[in-house]
């Protein structure tokens, strides 16, 4: 043992940095002085990460669900001093931790007690279990080597509105030895009247989110309190009634109705905060007899269109099959329908799809699926088992992109090999990739988790993939939709296929730090190929969408490795189901908006939840392993892309030349193969992209709706001008403002003209003080300034101008206490014309230019009598009628004037 460490346990002494934070976070109740073992990172966490309910043992597929063990947390160590290349393997026995040291059959147990004395904790510096050889840096925590830590996986964290059940649901993977054919309808298919809970019975309902609610918060467990028994009691053993539950990861199942001995409605749960999209289930089914015909209704599904129409099947899982013949998820039923459901007057149409089955086993515990399941805690396990691999884990680094908004973790992976020099490091091409921003559309991890397998390979292709290239991999951007069950939408109530423009990173955190690494990923390097797996609906095969290229010089170019995967999957990929149309409502999805950043080759790869109709695989179902082999095909189908001899390349683009020529051949029309390919336009010969419309899911999230829908109102309350449809009616408009302009213009220079003669002579009633002021005032006459031109004061229409003369005078007061006053009178005994200047005896040395306004013309007044002539005239004597330009109101009679 180092002789610094062995001094250190003798003394017992405590580092003083340490021991300051411990005591501050006490003090705060942040630390409970139980883990001076732990390392720091350890001892901050959350109570629900420390609570060991909570853990996910480290052992892959032991799911022995979750630990329970007593084992006190003061003896889980830092597992990262005992990583691969120090040859260094932790175990943990009962209430001890010992360290093997590779070429040697003992365990020591002095280098746990140098893992747990806090001087080691607080340093910095990493030496190995005897304190010799190189010290290194200690890697960040948290940062990545998430399951080096300890050893244990975080349990995902549920919103709290949601009721989850403490069981752990896993399920084998299995491939059927034969073909799942199609389901062939006959035409007599039975369609069952929907009766509803009027006439049936509730077997199972959970409650779904309020109407106008929104996620708020999160916790692991979901839902505090214990847990409600949703199913019915059964009655005794001759009870034939199913069991059913949803409340698990990935699970979708919100109500059950008995209506029948053995026919049962369904109702599956919207996404969480949101009334739309029903077309992912996922539930199981217990107490079930044996060679008896059940028959299953889902009887709100949104879609018009299915595959369910021409020979889909659900799928089913038995936990008998599993444990006796390790069978997992087949493909079951009969009788398959999907109709239209009866709408009454004022509701929404509805789909139904309704199918029977027979369960293989008495007393079985059953499940049934849209599609393969693939949860987000089977991507914790499979990531967990690449980690502790000693050779992946040299080439592949595991991180944290960001946290969801349930606090979850979005993973990131950098798959690439060392490169000898930095010239070669920066010459690396990159490829990104992910997948399951729609929850609902597993098949998308299915083909990601292929693509992993043989990236993660020791074949001679996945080294030279690795060699040339740098991928950059997120296998499920949207975790807390897989958590909860939701097929389209996350927690945000949104689309996030819809929103890889938004700046809104608090409320899509996965779509804005994706957005944000692949900016910095161009910023330092070429992409060459970014790509989203999907699942689709409606389409057989697996295709490919992307984005036509107007360039003269790369035009076409987008087509060749669809065109290539083709011919690599001729069972499975279909080129011509490829589109490369970007609709307006397609804006914001992730393979327009890298294309818009520069990224030439941005696809959105969809796969069907159905099957083939092509070749040796025609009209059967796609399982598991026909999926993850799309993931090897994209990796073979990038090196042919890549190839130095561009042979491949020029053959598969006059491939696309000659097919377009043949295209506009059977629409009659003319093409030259030799001229400008940029002025031709696809749009006419290019089908539909059938893909789903998001449009109601896009928009802001939940929680800003009512903003915007304020704003909105407010937009629509402001009067709009009626357009113009013609240019004779612009033209008479034009000529009807020029009429009154003019006869403005008329009438303001005859008054102009009265006003300046009123001005040349001496009003009559003018007396005393303002006399004298007139006459201090001809001084000024000699020094005034040049006139200024100013408006005519709450005139409408076009302005008149009046050169009048600004006169400075010495003022005590600030200028905004004092004003003009403006009088217009008809006639000598009432109202006479005049202009008044109210002046204040007291003046200062500061001199304030004052603006005399002329007369307005537009004002009347209403009456032609007044009995206030003579208080009139004290009020202008003392200057007090400066109110009248802000009341409108005559000075002496108080008369409201008219404009």
């Amino acid at each position: 043992m180092h002789p610094m460490f062995a001094a250190e346990l003798k003394q017992n002494f405590k580092d003083p940095y340490d021991a300051f934070m411990n005591h501050h976070l006490q003090y705060y109740g942040y630390f409970k002085a139980q883990g001076d073992g732990l390392p720091n990172a350890a001892k901050h966490q959350d109570p629900w990460e420390r609570h060991p309910q909570y853990l996910f043992k480290g052992n892959f597929r032991k799911r022995s669900d979750l630990n329970q063990d007593t084992l006190q947390e003061e003896k889980l160590i830092w597992n990262s001093c005992a990583s691969p290349s120090s040859g260094l393997l932790s175990q943990m026995e009962t209430t001890n931790t010992w360290f093997f040291k590779s070429g040697s059959s003992s365990f020591s147990q002095d280098s746990s007690l140098l893992l747990e004395t806090p001087l080691f904790k607080s340093n910095q510096l990493l030496f190995d279990e005897f304190g010799e050889g190189n010290p290194r840096l200690r890697e960040p925590r948290n940062l990545f080597a998430f399951f080096s830590n300890d050893g244990f996986l975080q349990a995902p964290r549920w919103p709290i509105e949601c009721e989850v059940i403490k069981e752990n649901i896993h399920h084998i993977e299995w491939v059927p030895p034969k073909p799942e054919y199609f389901y062939h309808p006959t035409g007599n298919e039975k369609v069952p009247e929907i009766v509803g809970e009027g006439k049936g019975t509730v077997v199972y309902h959970i409650e779904s989110a309020p109407p106008g609610s929104y996620f708020t918060s999160s916790r692991v467990g979901g839902k505090r309190g214990l847990i409600k028994q949703l199913s019915v009691n059964l009655q005794g053993p001759e009870d034939d009634t199913l069991l059913f539950e949803s409340r698990f990861e990935s699970g979708n199942l919100q109500k059950a109705v008995r209506v029948n001995t053995y026919d049962y409605e369904l109702t599956l749960r919207t996404d969480l905060y949101t009334n739309k999209h029903t077309q992912w289930f996922y539930f199981r089914v217990q107490n079930t007899r044996k060679e008896i015909t059940y028959r299953f209704t889902i009887v709100n599904l949104l879609k018009p269109k299915s595959l369910y129409t021409i020979g889909m099947k659900p799928l089913l899982y038995s936990e008998v099959d599993a444990r006796t013949q390790n069978m997992g998820w087949r493909r079951a039923g009969d009788e398959i329908k999907y109709y239209r459901k009866a709408a009454e007057e004022g509701q929404p149409t509805f789909y139904c799809l309704t199918w029977t089955v027979r369960f293989p086993h008495d007393q079985d515990t059953c499940y049934f699926a849209h599609f393969y399941p693939y949860t987000y805690t089977d991507l914790q396990y499979y990531l967990l088992t690449v980690t502790n691999n000693p050779i992946q884990s040299q080439f592949c680094k595991l991180r944290t992109l960001c946290r969801s908004l349930a606090g979850n973790t979005v993973y990131l992976l950098t798959i690439t090999n060392p490169s000898k020099t930095l010239e070669m490091a920066a010459a690396k091409k990159a490829v990104i990739l992910s997948a399951r921003v729609h929850p609902g559309e597993s098949n998308g991890s299915w083909m990601m988790k292929g693509f992993l397998d043989f990236i993660l390979g020791d074949s001679p292709d996945a080294h030279l993939l690795r060699d040339l290239f740098i991928f950059k991999v997120v296998p499920m951007l949207n975790p807390d939709g897989v958590i909860v069950g939701n097929y389209r939408c996350s927690l945000a109530g949104r689309d996030l296929n819809r929103h890889y423009k938004t700046i809104l990173k608090d409320s899509f955190p996965c779509i804005w730090y994706t957005r944000n690494m692949i900016k910095r990923v161009l910023e330092e390097r070429e992409v060459l190929l970014y790509c989203d797996f999907h699942g689709h609906s409606r389409k057989n095969n697996i295709f490919l969408y992307g984005c036509n290229s107007t360039s003269r010089k790369q035009w076409l170019h987008e087509r060749v490795f669809p065109l290539m995967l083709s011919k690599n999957a001729p069972d499975k990929f279909s080129f011509r189901s490829c589109n490369f149309k970007v609709h307006k409502c397609k804006e914001g999805t992730g393979r327009v908006v890298m294309w818009r950043m520069g990224i030439l080759n941005s696809y959105t790869m969809e796969s069907t939840f159905g099957g083939s109709t092509l070749g040796k695989k025609r009209d059967t179902h796609f399982n598991t392993e026909d999926l993850k082999s799309l993931g090897y095909h994209v990796c073979d189908t990038l090196l042919d892309f890549c190839d130095p001899d561009r042979t491949k390349f020029q053959q598969c683009l006059t491939e696309l030349k000659d097919e377009i020529f043949k295209k506009f051949s059977e629409l009659g029309q003319q093409m030259d193969l030799d001229g400008n390919w940029s002025d031709i336009s696809l749009s006419d010969i290019e089908s539909s992209t059938s893909g789903s419309d998001s449009s109601l899911s896009d928009g802001p999230p939940i929680h800003l709706l009512d903003m915007t829908e304020k704003l909105e109102m407010k937009k629509k309350q402001k009067k709009k001008k009626k357009p113009l449809e013609t240019k004779k009616q612009r033209n008479e408009l034009h000529q009807k403002h020029r009429a009154i302009q003019e006869s403005k213009l008329a009438d303001d220079s005859q008054e102009k003209t009265e006003f300046t003669a009123m001005l040349k002579k001496p009003p009559g009633f003018l007396k005393g003080p303002e006399a004298r002021v007139k006459n201090e005032n001809s001084k000024f006459n000699e020094s005034k300034k040049p006139g200024f031109k100013i408006p005519e004061p709450r005139k409408k229409g076009p302005t008149s101008t009046h050169e009048v003369t600004s006169v400075a005078y010495p003022w005590k007061e600030k200028m905004g206490r004092y004003q003009n006053c403006l009088l217009t009178k008809q006639d000598i005994n009432h109202h006479q014309l005049a202009l008044v200047t109210s002046v204040p005896p007291e003046r200062s040395k500061t001199p304030v230019a004052i603006k005399q306004y002329s007369p307005p013309g537009f004002l009347q007044l209403s009456q032609e009598g007044c009995e206030k002539q003579a208080a009139l005239r004290n009020l202008i004597q003392q200057g007090r009628c400066a109110g009248f330009q802000k009341s409108r109101r005559c000075p002496c009679c108080w008369t409201k004037l008219s404009l």
